[in-house]
Formats: C-alpha cells, sequence, structure tokens
C-alpha cells in the first residue's frame, strides 16, 4: 500500500510541475525577436558601442 501511495504522489507531483510549466505565459513568446534585457550588473554600462547611439 505504502509503494502504490509513494508511485502516486511522485507522480502526481510531477504532472502537477508539468501542468505548470505548460501554463506559463512566456513559452508563447519568441524569445529571438527581441534583445534579453541587460543584467543587473551591467546596468550602467554604455553599450557595445562605448557611447549612446543617439551622438
Amino acid at each position: 500500500m505504502i509503494d502504490i501511495f509513494s508511485i502516486l504522489l511522485t507522480h502526481g507531483l510531477i504532472l502537477v510541475a508539468a501542468w505548470r510549466l505548460l501554463a506559463r505565459e512566456d513559452l508563447d513568446r519568441n524569445s529571438g525577436d527581441e534583445a534579453p534585457p541587460p543584467p543587473p550588473w551591467l546596468k550602467n554600462h554604455e553599450g557595445p558601442h562605448g557611447g549612446d547611439a543617439d551622438a
């Protein structure tokens, strides 16, 4: 009885985790269309060209 309970419990938790992962909205977006946000430690970085793009 305990073996069946432990198998059902673990498989049920895996099913809940998979259901929650598939329900995420960010899975519907293509990440290749937009640039990812810069990491927080590079917040004040000037960028790859060394200055503002408007200058």
